[in-house]
């Protein structure tokens, strides 16, 4: 008996596994929401003192990823052993603060790890022990990365965005969501539709109303669901950044004037896609007397 059968018949287990995996993770989406724009920039500094034949400072020059230095508190340095890096366990036990200098520990980090089992859950009970689930889930962590990166930076990384939208237009190979016509139609689509709305509002206005990382996020989510996905993701994610902006700018007071990535939203909207898009289109086209 294969595991995915034996997934298929012990659904308990199934979903246990889900949540286990979901949890840890959202552990490490952590550490890459906050060290690969880190990565980045320390990249992008270092390329230009090149660029610029001047000496590269010594502390770019260090190893600094995703693995390596060892997580540690920003305040004291102490590196942060295993059983302090227990997904939300942790930090309930250590009472939300370092162990050493009692710095409160941000809690972002069990919201992530809390977030990033309950969205893998969401998936796991949609499509059921199947391989849809595992590639729902790649999907899904990435998306969940890009969206705490874009509100944190204003920055959807290549190093993300492209590779997610690569791995769609192979998927599409296999059928695993959509064909590989409908995938590349919807990647060019994708990209062509939020480009094309990006230059008619900088000829209109003066301005950039959106970067480069969204139109290549729309262009991944239409290569892993496919053309007739596109309408219905603007459409949610307008809905999606209406809502919360006007909660972010009447209820918690943030300031009006700052700008606000749309990349969240987006990701929110291939998110529903993802579970629900068939079932919403098809609901559209009912109540529209389409089809």
């Amino acid at each position: 008996m294969s595991l995915l059968e034996a997934l298929q018949q012990n659904p308990v287990l199934f979903f246990i596994l889900i949540g286990v995996t979901g949890l840890l993770v959202g552990s490490f989406l952590n550490v890459v929401i906050l060290r690969l724009p880190k990565m980045l920039e320390r990249d992008w500094r270092r390329e230009c003192l090149e660029f610029l034949d001047q000496p590269i400072d010594e502390a770019d020059g260090e190893r600094f990823d995703l693995v390596y230095p060892p997580s540690t508190c920003p305040r004291c340095g102490h590196k942060i052993r295993p059983w302090e890096n227990i997904p939300i366990l942790s930090y309930l036990f250590l009472r939300r603060r370092c162990s050493v200098c009692g710095t409160r520990i941000s809690p972002r980090y069990p919201l992530i790890e809390g977030l990033t089992a309950v969205m893998s859950f969401g998936v796991a009970w949609r499509f059921g022990a199947d391989i849809q689930t595992l590639w729902g889930l790649v999907f899904t962590w990435g998306l969940i990365a890009l969206t705490f990166i874009d509100f944190d930076h204003q920055l959807l990384p290549d190093n993300l965005t492209l590779p997610l939208l690569w791995l769609g237009l192979v998927l599409s190979l296999f059928e695993i969501f959509t064909d590989p016509p409908t995938a590349i139609m919807g990647a060019a689509a994708g990209y062509g539709l939020l480009w094309s709305v990006y230059q008619l509002f900088r000829l209109v206005t003066g301005k950039e109303g959106m970067g480069y990382g969204d139109f290549k996020l729309l262009a991944a989510a239409g290569a892993w669901l496919g053309w007739q996905m596109l309408p219905l993701m603007i459409l949610l994610s307008s809905l999606a950044g209406a809502v919360i902006g006007v909660g972010l700018t009447f209820i918690l007071g943030r300031d009006k004037n700052i700008p606000m990535p749309f990349g969240p939203y987006l990701a929110i909207a291939a998110w529903i896609a993802l579970l629900w898009g068939k079932d919403l289109n098809r609901l559209y086209f009912q109540l529209s007397g389409i089809g």
